[in-house]
């Protein structure tokens, strides 16, 4: 794992490139500004995406047929006769 000091002008002018290189490599960059740091990249936590059956397993509890539920008397108040 490669870790740089780059220049903020630098890093606008090679933003696209760098985090490619971040990503691809695991390199890690400090920008400065002026010679002080000011920023650090790293590469992102990879996130494992949840199925949306596990992601409301034990919050939500579905009673009877939500699929082929007839609810025509909940919009009454909705028609003009």
């Amino acid at each position: 794992m490669k870790h740089r000091v780059i220049s903020a002008t630098e890093f606008k002018a090679k933003c696209l490139a760098l985090l490619d290189e971040v990503d691809d490599k695991g390199s890690t960059l400090t920008i400065t500004k002026r010679g002080r740091p000011v920023a650090n990249v790293t590469r992102a936590k990879k996130r494992a995406w949840k199925s949306p059956e596990g992601i409301w397993a034990g919050k939500i509890k579905i009673v009877g047929d939500i699929a082929n539920e007839d609810t025509s008397d909940l919009w009454e108040c909705l028609r003009e006769d």
